[in-house]
């Protein structure tokens, strides 16, 4: 029998051919967690966005790779347990970076263009306006983009931002040196980065040092003027605080693709808000970079049925290989 895949939800076409080769398939959306994990307890792979600890590993006894699809697997995958159940977990490094990137540049736009309110104006009152028209938008040529956390999808953050003749500060425990010596970006401390910059987009993933990173006291740092850009995950900000610094006026507005809990609950503050952009976190949604991601995953998948080492291990595990799997 061939051994058996679960992909939480469909795959690229071609990433199904990849897969179907040399494993058993199941694809979701699934009709429930139970569903879910009745199709994991006899998996050697996943293909998801599932948060896998030790009660899911437990219940998956031969599960053998986790692929992560996309990057951010921190603040879902328990690494130190996948080490003890000798469970390989991959991701999808650049590919994603450009879409994400892509997405962030939108949401900035939106909120210094006001899009959104220029379209509802379109729609309900332009025809019988008597001249006084949407507000004025601001232009970002010669502002200040602080971009926090300048890794893979930072650097094209910012070198987008860059194109549009934007000032471009940033913050990062590591330095990025390569963006210092091409001009990209210049690094300040985050205290700064706060103070000084007319847009701010997050790019960090949600660890126990990022957790809440930007709270009250940063939120109240911002210029009043500023605006505030996540893509990262939800739980990088204090989004109570948020919706108070949006209410209040601490600062002029936020664009969101993540959040604290998702789906966005109908009943957040943030919904009723008129100085906010949302998205349904659709940072990858391109057609383009989710099949890359699955193929990806595809791949990795393959190479550890087939007793070879995937390529794109996380960090924890290149460095430290599972005992079961050196």
């Amino acid at each position: 029998m061939k051994p058996k895949v679960v992909a939480q939800f469909p795959l690229h076409p071609d990433a199904v051919k990849m897969l179907s080769e040399v494993a058993e398939l199941r694809m979701g959306p699934f009709p429930s967690r139970d569903a879910f994990m009745a199709e994991v307890r006899d998996a050697e792979a996943l293909i998801g966005a599932a948060t896998v600890d030790e009660e899911f590993l437990h219940n998956a006894p031969k599960l053998r790779v986790n692929a992560c699809f996309g990057v951010g697997y921190q603040d879902r995958t328990d690494v130190e347990a996948c080490n003890r159940h000798g469970v390989y977990v991959t991701y999808t490094p650049n590919a994603l970076s450009g879409a994400v990137a892509d997405l962030t540049i939108g949401l900035l736009l939106c909120l210094a263009r006001g899009i959104l309110p220029a379209d509802r104006y379109v729609r309900t009152s332009w025809a019988g306006d008597r001249g006084q028209g949407p507000p004025l938008g601001v232009d970002p040529e010669g502002r200040t983009l602080g971009v926090i956390g300048l890794g893979r999808i930072g650097y094209e953050v910012a070198k987008r931002a860059k194109a549009f003749g934007m000032n471009i500060i940033y913050y990062d425990i590591i330095r990025n040196l390569r963006a210092e010596e091409e001009g990209v970006a210049r690094y300040v401390g985050l205290q700064e980065l706060l103070a000084a910059s007319d847009f701010i987009a997050v790019h960090v993933p949600l660890i126990p040092e990022t957790a809440k990173l930007i709270g009250e006291k940063e939120l109240r740092t911002m210029k009043k003027t500023a605006y505030l850009v996540n893509t990262s995950r939800g739980g990088v900000i204090h989004e109570e605080a948020l919706c108070k610094a949006l209410a209040e006026g601490w600062i002029a507005g936020a664009g969101l693709d993540v959040f604290a809990k998702e789906p966005l609950p109908l009943n957040s503050p943030l919904v009723k808000m008129e100085n906010v952009v949302l998205t349904p976190h659709i940072g990858s949604a391109a057609q383009e970079t989710r099949r890359r991601m699955s193929l990806m995953n595809a791949a990795d998948v393959v190479r550890v049925l087939r007793g070879e080492e995937p390529i794109n291990i996380i960090p924890e595990q290149r460095k430290n290989p599972p005992p079961r799997i050196k």
